[in-house]
Protein backbone atom coordinates (compact mmCIF):
# COMPACT_ATOMS: atom_id res chain seq x y z
CA UNK A 1 0.00 0.00 0.00
CA UNK A 2 1.08 3.58 -0.60
CA UNK A 3 1.61 6.01 2.20
CA UNK A 4 0.10 9.42 1.57
CA UNK A 5 2.58 12.28 1.39
CA UNK A 6 1.58 15.16 3.66
CA UNK A 7 3.04 17.69 1.16
CA UNK A 8 0.21 16.90 -1.23
CA UNK A 9 -3.15 18.62 -0.85
CA UNK A 10 -6.09 16.31 -1.28
CA UNK A 11 -8.92 17.41 -3.49
CA UNK A 12 -12.15 17.94 -1.59
CA UNK A 13 -14.44 16.84 -4.42
CA UNK A 14 -14.44 15.31 -7.88
CA UNK A 15 -16.30 16.11 -11.09
CA UNK A 16 -18.33 13.36 -12.76
CA UNK A 17 -17.82 14.06 -16.46
CA UNK A 18 -20.03 11.27 -17.83
CA UNK A 19 -19.87 10.96 -21.61
CA UNK A 20 -17.19 13.47 -22.73
CA UNK A 21 -18.60 13.88 -26.26
CA UNK A 22 -22.25 14.26 -25.27
CA UNK A 23 -23.65 17.63 -26.30
CA UNK A 24 -25.59 19.69 -23.69
CA UNK A 25 -28.79 19.68 -25.76
CA UNK A 26 -29.06 15.92 -25.15
CA UNK A 27 -28.52 16.08 -21.39
CA UNK A 28 -32.20 16.02 -20.44
CA UNK A 29 -32.96 13.18 -22.86
CA UNK A 30 -30.17 11.10 -21.34
CA UNK A 31 -31.36 11.97 -17.83
CA UNK A 32 -34.91 10.82 -18.66
CA UNK A 33 -33.53 7.60 -20.15
CA UNK A 34 -31.52 6.74 -17.04
CA UNK A 35 -34.41 7.79 -14.78
CA UNK A 36 -36.76 5.40 -16.62
CA UNK A 37 -34.10 2.69 -16.44
CA UNK A 38 -33.67 3.24 -12.70
CA UNK A 39 -37.39 3.19 -11.87
CA UNK A 40 -38.03 0.11 -14.02
CA UNK A 41 -35.09 -1.80 -12.55
CA UNK A 42 -35.95 -1.00 -8.94
CA UNK A 43 -39.67 -1.67 -9.43
CA UNK A 44 -39.05 -5.03 -11.12
CA UNK A 45 -36.60 -6.25 -8.50
CA UNK A 46 -38.59 -5.00 -5.51
CA UNK A 47 -41.72 -6.62 -6.95
CA UNK A 48 -39.93 -9.94 -6.75
CA UNK A 49 -38.96 -9.26 -3.13
CA UNK A 50 -42.57 -8.38 -2.23
CA UNK A 51 -43.93 -11.52 -3.93
CA UNK A 52 -41.38 -13.67 -2.11
CA UNK A 53 -42.28 -12.06 1.22
CA UNK A 54 -46.04 -12.49 0.80
CA UNK A 55 -46.09 -16.00 -0.69
CA UNK A 56 -44.94 -18.75 1.63
CA UNK A 57 -44.94 -21.20 -1.29
CA UNK A 58 -41.96 -19.32 -2.77
CA UNK A 59 -39.81 -19.57 0.33
CA UNK A 60 -37.54 -22.17 -1.20
CA UNK A 61 -33.76 -22.23 -1.77
CA UNK A 62 -34.07 -21.26 -5.44
CA UNK A 63 -36.10 -18.16 -4.67
CA UNK A 64 -33.96 -17.19 -1.67
CA UNK A 65 -30.96 -16.74 -3.96
CA UNK A 66 -33.11 -14.98 -6.57
CA UNK A 67 -34.27 -12.48 -3.97
CA UNK A 68 -30.66 -11.97 -2.94
CA UNK A 69 -29.80 -11.19 -6.56
CA UNK A 70 -32.75 -8.80 -6.77
CA UNK A 71 -31.61 -6.92 -3.65
CA UNK A 72 -28.05 -6.76 -4.98
CA UNK A 73 -29.24 -5.41 -8.35
CA UNK A 74 -31.39 -2.82 -6.58
CA UNK A 75 -28.42 -1.76 -4.45
CA UNK A 76 -26.08 -1.43 -7.43
CA UNK A 77 -28.57 0.59 -9.46
CA UNK A 78 -29.30 2.87 -6.49
CA UNK A 79 -25.60 3.49 -5.91
CA UNK A 80 -24.75 4.10 -9.59
CA UNK A 81 -27.65 5.93 -11.24
CA UNK A 82 -29.03 8.76 -9.04
CA UNK A 83 -25.82 10.80 -9.26
CA UNK A 84 -25.61 10.22 -13.02
CA UNK A 85 -29.23 11.33 -13.41
CA UNK A 86 -28.54 14.47 -11.35
CA UNK A 87 -25.45 15.17 -13.43
CA UNK A 88 -27.51 15.36 -16.63
CA UNK A 89 -30.78 16.65 -15.19
CA UNK A 90 -29.51 19.53 -13.04
CA UNK A 91 -25.89 19.66 -14.23
CA UNK A 92 -24.92 18.56 -10.71
CA UNK A 93 -21.56 17.11 -11.64
CA UNK A 94 -19.65 17.47 -8.35
CA UNK A 95 -19.30 14.70 -5.79
CA UNK A 96 -17.50 14.88 -2.45
CA UNK A 97 -14.17 13.09 -1.99
CA UNK A 98 -15.38 10.61 0.61
CA UNK A 99 -18.76 10.20 -1.11
CA UNK A 100 -16.91 9.27 -4.28
CA UNK A 101 -14.79 6.70 -2.44
CA UNK A 102 -17.93 5.27 -0.86
CA UNK A 103 -19.55 4.99 -4.29
CA UNK A 104 -16.38 3.38 -5.68
CA UNK A 105 -16.43 0.78 -2.92
CA UNK A 106 -20.12 -0.02 -3.30
CA UNK A 107 -19.93 -0.19 -7.11
CA UNK A 108 -17.25 -2.87 -6.91
CA UNK A 109 -18.92 -4.48 -3.89
CA UNK A 110 -22.20 -5.11 -5.68
CA UNK A 111 -20.31 -6.24 -8.78
CA UNK A 112 -18.42 -8.80 -6.69
CA UNK A 113 -21.61 -9.80 -4.87
CA UNK A 114 -23.46 -10.43 -8.13
CA UNK A 115 -20.63 -12.65 -9.33
CA UNK A 116 -20.81 -14.75 -6.17
CA UNK A 117 -24.62 -14.94 -6.30
CA UNK A 118 -24.54 -16.11 -9.92
CA UNK A 119 -22.18 -18.86 -8.79
CA UNK A 120 -24.61 -19.92 -6.03
CA UNK A 121 -27.47 -19.94 -8.54
CA UNK A 122 -25.47 -22.16 -10.92
CA UNK A 123 -24.64 -24.50 -8.03
CA UNK A 124 -28.31 -24.66 -7.06
CA UNK A 125 -29.33 -25.56 -10.63
CA UNK A 126 -26.54 -28.14 -10.85
CA UNK A 127 -27.75 -29.91 -7.70
CA UNK A 128 -31.41 -29.71 -8.77
CA UNK A 129 -30.81 -31.16 -12.24
CA UNK A 130 -27.81 -33.46 -11.80
CA UNK A 131 -28.49 -34.70 -8.24
CA UNK A 132 -32.29 -34.41 -7.85
CA UNK A 133 -32.54 -37.06 -5.12
CA UNK A 134 -29.92 -35.41 -2.92
CA UNK A 135 -31.08 -31.86 -3.60
CA UNK A 136 -33.76 -31.64 -0.84
CA UNK A 137 -31.29 -32.87 1.78
CA UNK A 138 -28.28 -30.78 0.65
CA UNK A 139 -29.95 -27.51 -0.35
CA UNK A 140 -32.28 -26.50 2.47
CA UNK A 141 -33.56 -22.99 3.16
CA UNK A 142 -31.07 -22.66 6.02
CA UNK A 143 -28.17 -23.77 3.79
CA UNK A 144 -29.09 -21.34 1.02
CA UNK A 145 -29.63 -18.47 3.45
CA UNK A 146 -26.24 -19.16 5.03
CA UNK A 147 -24.48 -19.29 1.64
CA UNK A 148 -26.01 -16.03 0.47
CA UNK A 149 -25.15 -14.35 3.77
CA UNK A 150 -21.53 -15.44 3.36
CA UNK A 151 -21.55 -13.95 -0.15
CA UNK A 152 -22.84 -10.60 1.17
CA UNK A 153 -19.96 -10.52 3.67
CA UNK A 154 -17.12 -11.85 1.50
CA UNK A 155 -17.93 -9.46 -1.35
CA UNK A 156 -16.53 -6.59 0.75
CA UNK A 157 -12.97 -7.99 0.86
CA UNK A 158 -11.48 -7.15 -2.54
CA UNK A 159 -13.31 -3.82 -3.01
CA UNK A 160 -12.21 -2.91 0.52
CA UNK A 161 -8.56 -3.45 -0.39
CA UNK A 162 -8.86 -1.17 -3.43
CA UNK A 163 -10.69 1.49 -1.43
CA UNK A 164 -8.05 1.51 1.32
CA UNK A 165 -5.30 1.82 -1.30
CA UNK A 166 -7.08 4.79 -2.85
CA UNK A 167 -7.54 6.48 0.53
CA UNK A 168 -3.78 6.29 1.12
CA UNK A 169 -2.93 7.72 -2.31
CA UNK A 170 -2.36 11.48 -2.78
CA UNK A 171 -4.83 13.38 -4.98
CA UNK A 172 -3.27 16.78 -5.57
CA UNK A 173 -4.99 18.43 -8.50
CA UNK A 174 -6.85 16.63 -11.32
CA UNK A 175 -10.43 16.04 -10.29
CA UNK A 176 -12.35 15.16 -13.49
CA UNK A 177 -13.57 11.55 -13.49
CA UNK A 178 -14.05 10.42 -17.09
CA UNK A 179 -16.77 7.96 -16.26
CA UNK A 180 -20.43 7.73 -15.26
CA UNK A 181 -19.54 7.09 -11.62
CA UNK A 182 -16.55 6.67 -9.31
CA UNK A 183 -14.62 3.44 -9.82
CA UNK A 184 -11.05 2.29 -9.29
CA UNK A 185 -9.58 2.70 -12.78
CA UNK A 186 -10.97 6.23 -13.23
CA UNK A 187 -9.84 7.35 -9.77
CA UNK A 188 -6.38 5.82 -10.21
CA UNK A 189 -5.82 8.05 -13.24
CA UNK A 190 -6.10 11.13 -10.98
CA UNK A 191 -3.47 10.27 -8.35
CA UNK A 192 -0.17 12.14 -8.14
CA UNK A 193 1.98 9.02 -7.94
CA UNK A 194 2.39 6.06 -10.25
CA UNK A 195 -0.84 4.10 -9.72
CA UNK A 196 0.61 0.89 -11.16
CA UNK A 197 0.50 -1.07 -7.92
CA UNK A 198 -3.09 -0.07 -7.22
CA UNK A 199 -4.16 -0.90 -10.77
CA UNK A 200 -2.37 -4.25 -10.65
CA UNK A 201 -3.97 -5.10 -7.30
CA UNK A 202 -7.40 -4.01 -8.53
CA UNK A 203 -6.99 -5.99 -11.75
CA UNK A 204 -5.89 -9.13 -9.89
CA UNK A 205 -8.81 -8.81 -7.45
CA UNK A 206 -11.30 -8.27 -10.29
CA UNK A 207 -10.00 -11.26 -12.23
CA UNK A 208 -10.24 -13.45 -9.13
CA UNK A 209 -13.68 -12.39 -7.94
CA UNK A 210 -15.14 -12.44 -11.45
CA UNK A 211 -13.48 -15.27 -13.32
CA UNK A 212 -13.00 -17.89 -10.62
CA UNK A 213 -16.81 -17.94 -10.15
CA UNK A 214 -17.22 -17.82 -13.95
CA UNK A 215 -15.02 -20.90 -14.34
CA UNK A 216 -17.11 -22.79 -11.78
CA UNK A 217 -20.32 -21.58 -13.43
CA UNK A 218 -19.14 -22.89 -16.82
CA UNK A 219 -18.22 -26.24 -15.27
CA UNK A 220 -21.64 -26.51 -13.61
CA UNK A 221 -23.45 -25.72 -16.88
CA UNK A 222 -21.36 -28.28 -18.76
CA UNK A 223 -22.43 -30.87 -16.18
CA UNK A 224 -26.04 -29.71 -16.49
CA UNK A 225 -25.97 -30.01 -20.30
CA UNK A 226 -24.39 -33.48 -20.07
CA UNK A 227 -27.11 -34.54 -17.62
CA UNK A 228 -29.89 -33.06 -19.79
CA UNK A 229 -28.60 -34.92 -22.85
CA UNK A 230 -29.35 -38.17 -21.03
CA UNK A 231 -32.98 -37.20 -20.48
CA UNK A 232 -35.50 -39.42 -22.24
CA UNK A 233 -37.99 -36.62 -22.80
CA UNK A 234 -37.24 -34.33 -25.75
CA UNK A 235 -39.61 -31.74 -24.29
CA UNK A 236 -37.68 -31.76 -21.01
CA UNK A 237 -34.40 -31.32 -22.87
CA UNK A 238 -35.71 -28.36 -24.86
CA UNK A 239 -37.13 -26.68 -21.76
CA UNK A 240 -33.87 -27.03 -19.84
CA UNK A 241 -31.77 -25.92 -22.81
CA UNK A 242 -33.99 -22.87 -23.27
CA UNK A 243 -33.56 -21.88 -19.63
CA UNK A 244 -29.79 -22.48 -19.70
CA UNK A 245 -29.37 -20.56 -22.96
CA UNK A 246 -31.22 -17.53 -21.59
CA UNK A 247 -29.25 -17.53 -18.35
CA UNK A 248 -26.03 -18.13 -20.31
CA UNK A 249 -26.67 -14.97 -22.36
CA UNK A 250 -27.09 -12.90 -19.18
CA UNK A 251 -23.95 -14.40 -17.67
CA UNK A 252 -22.02 -13.65 -20.87
CA UNK A 253 -23.22 -10.04 -20.86
CA UNK A 254 -22.17 -9.72 -17.24
CA UNK A 255 -18.67 -11.19 -17.57
CA UNK A 256 -17.25 -10.84 -21.10
CA UNK A 257 -17.43 -7.03 -21.58
CA UNK A 258 -15.90 -6.55 -18.13
CA UNK A 259 -12.85 -8.49 -19.25
CA UNK A 260 -12.12 -6.08 -22.11
CA UNK A 261 -12.77 -2.96 -20.00
CA UNK A 262 -10.40 -4.14 -17.27
CA UNK A 263 -7.72 -5.11 -19.83
CA UNK A 264 -7.57 -1.78 -21.70
CA UNK A 265 -5.24 -0.01 -19.18
CA UNK A 266 -2.73 -2.86 -19.43
CA UNK A 267 -2.70 -3.51 -23.20
CA UNK A 268 -2.13 -0.45 -25.42
CA UNK A 269 -3.37 -2.34 -28.49
CA UNK A 270 -6.81 -2.66 -26.91
CA UNK A 271 -7.84 0.92 -27.60
CA UNK A 272 -11.26 2.10 -26.54
CA UNK A 273 -12.51 5.68 -26.61
CA UNK A 274 -13.84 7.09 -23.30
CA UNK A 275 -17.39 7.21 -24.65
CA UNK A 276 -17.27 3.58 -25.80
CA UNK A 277 -15.71 2.47 -22.52
CA UNK A 278 -18.40 4.26 -20.50
CA UNK A 279 -21.19 2.91 -22.73
CA UNK A 280 -19.81 -0.62 -22.38
CA UNK A 281 -19.52 -0.24 -18.61
CA UNK A 282 -23.10 1.00 -18.31
CA UNK A 283 -24.35 -1.78 -20.59
CA UNK A 284 -22.90 -4.66 -18.61
CA UNK A 285 -23.67 -2.93 -15.30
CA UNK A 286 -27.28 -1.87 -15.88
CA UNK A 287 -28.74 -4.25 -18.47
CA UNK A 288 -28.58 -7.46 -16.35
CA UNK A 289 -30.29 -5.86 -13.30
CA UNK A 290 -33.03 -4.59 -15.62
CA UNK A 291 -33.90 -7.98 -17.11
CA UNK A 292 -32.89 -10.35 -14.29
CA UNK A 293 -36.39 -10.26 -12.70
CA UNK A 294 -37.89 -11.37 -16.02
CA UNK A 295 -35.22 -13.92 -16.93
CA UNK A 296 -34.84 -15.64 -13.59
CA UNK A 297 -38.18 -15.12 -11.92
CA UNK A 298 -41.15 -13.76 -13.84
CA UNK A 299 -40.73 -16.44 -16.53
CA UNK A 300 -41.18 -19.22 -13.99
CA UNK A 301 -44.58 -20.88 -14.01
CA UNK A 302 -44.90 -20.72 -10.23
CA UNK A 303 -44.64 -16.93 -10.11
CA UNK A 304 -46.86 -16.57 -13.19
CA UNK A 305 -49.48 -18.67 -11.41
CA UNK A 306 -49.24 -16.41 -8.34
CA UNK A 307 -49.77 -13.28 -10.44
CA UNK A 308 -52.77 -14.85 -12.20
CA UNK A 309 -54.26 -15.80 -8.83
CA UNK A 310 -53.76 -12.25 -7.53
CA UNK A 311 -55.44 -10.80 -10.64
CA UNK A 312 -58.39 -13.21 -10.41
CA UNK A 313 -58.78 -12.45 -6.72
CA UNK A 314 -58.76 -8.72 -7.48
CA UNK A 315 -61.42 -9.14 -10.15
CA UNK A 316 -63.56 -11.21 -7.80
CA UNK A 317 -63.41 -8.57 -5.05
CA UNK A 318 -64.65 -5.70 -7.26
CA UNK A 319 -68.10 -7.18 -8.10
CA UNK A 320 -68.53 -8.16 -4.46
CA UNK A 321 -67.91 -4.60 -3.30
CA UNK A 322 -70.25 -3.26 -5.97
CA UNK A 323 -72.96 -5.67 -4.86
CA UNK A 324 -72.54 -4.56 -1.24
CA UNK A 325 -72.90 -0.93 -2.22
CA UNK A 326 -76.06 -1.66 -4.20
CA UNK A 327 -77.54 -3.61 -1.29
CA UNK A 328 -76.91 -0.76 1.09
CA UNK A 329 -78.39 1.89 -1.19
CA UNK A 330 -81.56 -0.15 -1.61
Amino acid sequence: MFQADENYTRVSEFVIVGFPSLQPEYFHLVAWFFFFLYVTTVAGNLLLVVVFTLERSLQKPMYIVMVSLALSDTGFTTVALPKLIARYWWNDERIGFHTCLFQEHMIHYFGSLNSLILLIMALDRYLAICLPLRYPMVMTNQTMAGMTLVCWVLAHIFPGISTVNLILLPFCGPDRIINAFCETISLSALVCQNPGRVLNAAFAAAMFILYVPLSLIVISYVCIIASVMRMASAQGRMKTFSTCATQGCIISIYYIPRFFVYLTPFFPNLKMTPDKRIATTLFYSLFPPLINPFIYCLRTKEIQHIFRRWIQRRRAIKPMKHGQIVAVTK
